[in-house]
């Protein structure tokens, strides 16, 4: 971590206990950023906090440390339902919320429960049995095992929601609300939402379920849009692979990601990569849970060292050292910009951001330009930079589709029954209006 983004204030100097210190040394942790500058002296004081900061700014540390200390100065009698509910909305961004709780509350008496969907179901539901001090996880898992009457909310004294925007984005807040009704007051509980954007519906949710939140702004130029070189290119549709492949070929990353909108095209440009020698990991939305993380695993130890990803990764991702983003497809949302690029340049560390204004997604440029407050420089492509002997991928079968959890795969043709043709019953028709209808009386 650079000093140029870290603040003069230690953590030694805050209210946190001997325990804590020691882990944050031991994980490199001296001095604070400016997200937890601002908002740890508040939450340690049990003032609720609503903050806007984006990811790598340290956010993550700033609530967990707040929890810890607050379930660590309650001396009272430990109790066997959870005291504390962090929620995420994905289950990528719960899993690293959960690793990096483990490293600095690793000399504390606290037991943590990881939740979400997709896998481990009796597992999780044996974990939260064992009298589980904080919840980590994703609303419709965490609504599950509540209704099966797996734990409690009544005796909750810490309440998270990280990127509360991106909760609204998928579709949680009426999960959000339901626990968040079934809980103590605001006043009885500490509350701390973390979010990319303040915007009106995610500052309507903090007064609404927050007790008086005092509202922390970041910017993103503080902490990420000045470590990272941002640079676009304009190809016609057909030079984005050979481009692409030149880029790679110039800069040689040793991890790089590259975003694209759709799966389809994901798909493609997989094919196309592992054609040209490059080792490929792609995660998309209908990846089952355990390939996903398996190939998380290989991406961050090296095993991969280029991961294809739709906007589903684009947030909760948490991995070190990504030298290079790329933006095969600009994004259509001006938000997913802002994510995408910040999956490099984490914690002050330089990188750079490449994207493509190709034909079919221009016209997200101007709009994420304004988002940003700046331009993007636009460098002219030159013919040395095209990748001329392109190998295609050999054809292959369609890949699998994985289906949705609430629908049944298709019947196959020969399966299903002809339908029984039934003629429609003729209606009956109305009768025709008389064609001297009577008039009204007048007085």
């Amino acid at each position: 971590m650079k000093k140029a983004h870290l603040t003069e204030t230690r953590f030694s100097n805050l209210e946190l206990s001997d325990s804590i210190i020691t882990s944050l040394k031991e994980a490199g942790f001296i001095n604070c950023t400016p997200i937890q500058d601002k908002s740890l002296p508040l939450a340690l004081r049990d003032k609720d906090v609503a903050g806007q900061a984006q990811t790598g700014t340290g956010k993550t540390a700033s609530f967990l440390l707040a929890t810890f200390q607050r379930l660590i100065n309650d001396e009272s009698e430990k109790i066997k339902n959870p005291r504390a509910l962090i929620l995420a909305p994905t289950r990528e961004l719960a899993i690293q919320i959960h690793k990096d709780a483990l490293v600095l509350g690793k000399y504390l008496n606290l037991k943590f429960a990881l939740i979400y969907g997709g896998t481990d179901y009796q597992k999780q539901l044996d974990k939260l049995k064992t009298n589980v001090d904080i919840i980590i996880g994703t609303p419709g898992r965490i609504i599950d095992f509540y209704r099966q009457g797996a734990f409690t909310l009544d005796n909750i004294q810490v309440t998270v929601m990280d990127e509360a925007d991106r909760m609204f984005d998928l579709g949680f807040i009426k999960d959000i609300r339901f626990l968040l009704r079934r809980m103590p007051p605001p006043e009885k509980r500490l509350n701390l939402l973390f979010s990319a954007t303040l915007s009106y519906k995610v500052t309507e949710l903090a007064y609404e379920h927050m007790n008086n939140p005092v509202l922390i702004r970041i910017e993103s130029e503080e902490v990420t849009s000045k470590a990272i070189n941002q640079i676009a290119y304009c190809p016609a549709n057909d030079q984005k692979i050979p481009l692409l492949l030149g880029l790679l070929k110039y800069h040689q990353p040793l991890r790089s990601i590259v975003f694209v909108n759709t799966k389809r095209c994901a798909e493609q440009l997989d094919d196309y990569l592992e054609a040209n020698g490059y080792k490929v990991a792609m995660l998309s939305g209908d990846v089952p849970q355990e390939k996903r993380q398996r190939l998380l695993n290989d991406f961050q130890e090296n095993r991969v060292t280029l991961l294809i990803a739709t906007d589903v990764a684009a947030r909760g991702l948490h991995i070190p050292d990504v030298s290079h983003v790329f933006n095969y497809d600009l994004p259509q949302d001006v938000e997913d910009y802002v994510h995408r690029i910040g999956r490099t340049a984490r914690f002050g560390a330089s990188g750079e951001a490449i994207s493509f204004i190709c034909e079919e997604y221009a016209y997200s440029m101007p709009d994420i330009e304004d988002y940003i407050g700046e331009k993007v420089p636009v460098t002219s492509i030159t013919q040395d930079m095209l990748v001329e002997d392109v190998i295609k991928p050999e054809r292959k079968a369609p890949r699998e589709r994985v289906m949705p959890h609430d629908k049944r795969p298709p019947r196959p043709k020969a399966d299903r029954k002809p339908r029984e043709f039934k003629p429609r019953q003729q209606e009956a028709s109305l009768p025709s209006a008389p064609e001297n209808p009577p008039q009204p009386e007048t007085q």
